[in-house]
This record gives structure tokens, sequence and C-alpha cells, in this order.
């Protein structure tokens, strides 16, 4: 399915479970993996997002922080699911450590 295949609830649109449950790192930890780990643990700062055509950054990354945010699925699931959308959404990510 293509991005525009997220079903919305209240004023988010989540991503749909099968994502999060998908195999999605090949060779750990590759670069976005890395990013969403440092994210949930330490925060981000500086960030400059090169979102891919038609996607809006910002609401995609309220749908990152909905998922990082949520009690379940289980984290690696979390982790899993969040770097495979930030992948599918954005080209490039450059940031920094918050902590």
């Amino acid at each position: 399915p293509g991005r525009d295949f997220l079903p919305k609830v209240g004023n988010f649109q989540v991503p749909l479970l099968r994502i999060l449950t998908v195999p999605f790192t090949q060779g750990w930890p590759n670069k976005v993996d890395k990013l969403v780990s440092t994210w949930f643990f330490c925060g981000l700062k500086n960030c400059k997002w090169v979102p891919k055509e038609g996607i809006d950054t910002g609401k995609a990354l309220r749908h990152i922080k909905a998922i990082l945010g949520s009690f379940e699925p289980k984290h690696e699931h979390k982790e899993a699911g969040c770097a495979y959308l930030l992948s599918e959404w954005f080209e490039d990510v450059t940031y920094e450590r918050a902590k």
C-alpha cells in the first residue's frame, strides 16, 4: 500500500499493526535504527529532515512521536516500526543527540 493507506484515528493517521511486526532491520544497526534508538533514549536536537515527495514532515513526525510514546506494542516492535516508517517518509536526516 502507498503512503495514503493510513487509517485516521483522532488527530493522527496511524500505521497498521502489520508494519510494526514486519522484520525491517537488515544489518543492525543501520542509520535509521540508530536514529530511532537515540530519539527514544536520549532525544534529538538540531534535526534537519529531508522528506520524500508528498510527505508532510510535521504530520509524519507526529505519527512517530505517537508510536514512540505508546505503551504498546513491545519496545522492539515500536523501534522497528518507526524505523520502517521513517525510511518510507524521509530521504535523509541529520541530527544531534540531545542528552
